[in-house]
């Protein structure tokens, strides 16, 4: 998966919150629309986002009750004019309307938050019944539809009641995944493809699988495999389950079903893309824990349906027969007994580094199948490096590249992995759209000057949801040393970085800082306006950006806790900015900037934090001076495939993950299943970074990785005050879903002993096994 969220801002607009009219919008000119004496809707519309931000609930509706008051009759003549929503600049002229909604809306949050889940509703129904075309503007960069989140507001309510319920009774212990019973297994596990045809134009743009015995294919690859697809059809149960009317809809509402065998019947027989219905079938296969059939399935994609793509929520492509070579690699290191390896199956795809798969070229080597002993796959397998042929770096922080190409970071001559974590911890009910969001490196809740999360942190080992006398506060720097974590990643604005905390990190606890600054991702640093947004060839935005890099070294460069400077955060997928569209523009720029920093400290390399490879090559070309290339990647729970030999092979460069994840929550599974299910997606993740290290027998450039995150943040799915389990988005995870508000390595309970209770994970338990 390519891509992932707009919502995880996580500073980005704690200078432009809901305090609408310093953010200079449409419609928000002081006394538009005033009463002869009386504040403006939007003025009462600032003050009451003001209000509610800070907890005052008395405030909060006597302000939104005047606006209401006051505008209420013209809010209903502007709505009653309108057979649709507006758009554009249209949605200005409509101001009234769009504030008095809004005003219920707040008052509806507001009742969410004290738990009055019967007046919320009222409220959110008034807006859906009476305003259904007001609109409100998010800070984010988007108007939203008032009635549309009014409807997704009950539906919180309704679920978190339901599910509330559901975690009183008993556990359903009996809810087991159904069996899948093949009728045509197959005769061969690890097929040789060269007994059934024969492969032509191997390593070129021409390669081709030709098939001479097809009936022997057929039975070698058993049922649900390419191109044997009509045996499933002749599974008698396949029969029963269509007669009890298991298999009605679309394939892809059966792609995370637990009834895996409907969902196999149904993705055998898809009539999809070759290469898609082959791909989603091996997972249920392996969901279903037949493996080899599994493997099967990904392979027959290699060979036949290379070059396959498919699109992820976000319209970018994925590329199938990538992802089947390192799923197939995944399952058998995770399956030693198979006793087999796939050798030198390779996929690269030219011109794959934009969005534009009219000018791909697939240039495939579907590889071969190896019998290997499991003692000897079992073995770790060292690489001899060779000498030291490139140094980068004349400081304490420095990369070295050996003979056989792969990369090495070192600190004060030692050898330094990165094992990160995106550490910010926010309070529960603080949120940037709000205004609300505070400064973890300052706040002191309990008043005993200490940093409430670093320091006063307790494990709530029990899960009551109290401190119980056996739960002392250990503070987030001791249980981050704990699991081994010796990285955290920082941006310096726009909030202000409390130096001595971060000094304490890294005398007390060993933890070093990667510190970051925008570029001009969500306008930040640039000067423009989010409608604006930041252009890359504007010299006025160029002046303000570099100003600010260089504050940020002047600033932090003698600092001992620095390991090196990161540069953007995934500016490549746009948002307030142009990297999308002009790409060129963007990384020439981000390599001005990089040469600035050398010029004004050697002693640290700079980093560029890429959306994934999009524009790789471009970044290739135009970035010779940026030492680090670093990425944001979901990719699914088999690691990051291609990832690393695809920047190998375009850029030569040392390679992190500067962002990865996953939810500890999925829909349909308990508390503990889904846990398990964010373990073992953090597990085969680093396994796959760690594969391919210095010495291991992967791409050799992974140097290393940064955890998305420490803590549950409740905000993201807008009500601060509630632990959403809304789905933002479609991805790689569990249940099929991005939850972003359950990607904590550790949890806050049910948010009662906010900034100071941590539910730690299966994950953290599992990253303290391996890197301790």
């Amino acid at each position: 998966m390519k891509h992932k969220k707009l919502s995880n801002l996580i500073f980005g607009f704690a200078l432009c919150l809901f305090t609408l009219a310093a953010c200079g919008l449409p419609g928000h000119q002081a006394g538009l629309y005033a009463e002869e004496g009386n504040p403006t809707s939007a003025e009462l519309l600032d003050k009451a986002w003001e209000a509610h931000g800070k907890y005052d609930i008395e405030a909060t509706f006597k302000i939104t009750q005047q606006c209401i008051d006051l505008y209420q009759e013209e809010a209903k003549r502007q709505q009653a004019s309108l057979s649709a929503l507006p758009k554009g600049a249209d949605i200005a002229k409509y101001q009234i309307l769009n504030d008095v909604a809004t005003c219920y809306f707040i008052q509806g949050e507001s009742y969410m938050r004290q738990e009055k889940f019967s007046e919320a509703i009222e409220v959110f129904n008034a807006v859906i019944q009476q305003y259904p075309f007001a609109q409100a503007w998010d800070p984010r960069g988007w108007y939203w539809h008032i009635a549309k989140i009014a409807e997704e507001s009950i539906d919180k309510i309704q679920k978190r009641q339901t599910l509330e319920s559901e975690e009183a009774k008993e556990p359903d212990v009996s809810r087991l995944a159904t069996n899948i019973s093949l009728f045509d297994p197959g005769s061969e596990d690890f097929i040789d493809y060269t007994k059934f045809g024969e492969f032509k134009n191997l390593n070129n743009k021409s390669y081709a699988y030709i098939i001479h015995d097809q009936a022997g294919l057929i039975q070698a690859v058993g049922e649900g495999v390419y191109p044997n697809t009509s045996s499933v059809r002749l599974n008698p149960r396949f029969k029963i389950a269509q007669n009890e009317g298991r298999l009605a809809g679309s394939a892809w509402d059966f792609l995370h079903s637990p009834d895996l065998e409907a969902a196999f019947f149904k993705w055998a027989t898809a009539p999809e893309p070759a290469g898609i219905k082959l791909f989603y079938t091996g997972l249920i296969l392996e969901k279903a824990g037949l493996i080899k059939q599994a493997i099967k399935c990904y392979y027959a994609i290699v060979v036949h349906f290379p070059s396959s793509y498919g699109w992820t929520y976000w319209h970018t492509p994925w590329y199938v027969g990538q992802a089947a070579i390192a799923k197939i690699n995944y399952l058998l290191r995770q399956n030693p007994k198979f006793q087999h390896r796939l050798v030198d199956a390779h996929i690269r795809i030219v011109n794959g580094y934009d969005n534009d798969v009219s000018n791909d070229i697939a240039i495939v080597n579907p590889g071969r199948w190896e019998k290997v002993s499991q003692k000897a796959l079992t073995r770790k397998q060292r690489i001899k490096s060779g000498k030291v042929e490139k140094i980068i770096g004349d400081g304490k922080v420095r990369l070295f590249q050996y003979q056989n190409k792969a990369w090495q970071l070192q600190v004060r001559g030692k050898p330094y992995v990165i094992k990160g974590i995106t550490y910010t911890p926010t309070k529960v009910g603080q949120s940037p759209d709000e205004g609300t969001l505070g400064n973890w490196m300052f706040e002191d809740f309990n008043k005993n000057d200490k940093v409430d999360g670093p320091y006063d942190a307790f494990v709530d080992r029990n899960r009551n949801n109290l401190q119980d006398e056996d739960e002392p506060g250990v503070g987030d720097f001791k249980l981050l040393q704990d699991m081994g974590i010796n990285t955290i990643r920082l941006y310096h604005y726009p909030q202000e970085v409390n130096k001595q905390l971060l000094r304490d990190l890294y005398e007390n606890y060993g933890i070093m800082v990667i510190m970051g600054d925008f570029l001009g991702k969500y306008a930040l640093g640039s000067g423009a306006s989010w409608y604006e947004g930041t252009d890359y060839r504007n010299p006025e935005h160029q002046r303000n950006m570099i100003a600010s890099v260089t504050a940020m070294v002047e600033e932090f460069k003698n600092e001992p806790y620095i390991l090196f400077w990161l540069l953007g955060n995934e500016n490549v997928y746009g948002v307030a900015c142009n990297a999308n569209k002009d790409p060129q523009g963007f990384f020439q720029f981000a390599n001005e900037a990089a040469n600035i920093i050398k010029s004004l400290d050697s002693e640290h390399p700079v980093a560029l934090c890429n959306g994934d490879v999009l524009f790789l090559d471009v970044f290739a070309k135009y970035c010779p001076d940026i030492d680090i290339f670093g990425a944001n990647a979901y990719r699914g729970n088999y690691g990051f495939g291609y990832f690393w030999q695809g920047a190998k092979e375009v850029t030569d460069k040392p390679v992190f993950i500067t962002e990865f994840g996953c939810p500890a929550y999925a829909e349909g599974k308990t508390t503990d299943e889904a846990e398990q299910l964010q373990a073992e997606y953090h597990r085969a993740a680093w396994e796959d970074i760690e594969y391919n290290m210095i010495g291991n027998v992967g791409a050799g450039n992974a140097i290393g990785c940064i955890i998305f995150e420490w803590l549950d943040e409740w905000w993201k799915a807008y009500e601060p005050a509630l632990h959403d389990y809304k789905p933002l988005w479609a991805g790689p995870f569990p249940d099929g879903f991005m939850h972003e508000e359950w990607l904590g390595l550790c949890g806050q309970g049910n948010g009662s002993q906010s900034p100071f209770l941590r539910q730690l994970r299966k994950a953290y338990y599992m990253y303290k096994e391996i890197w301790r």
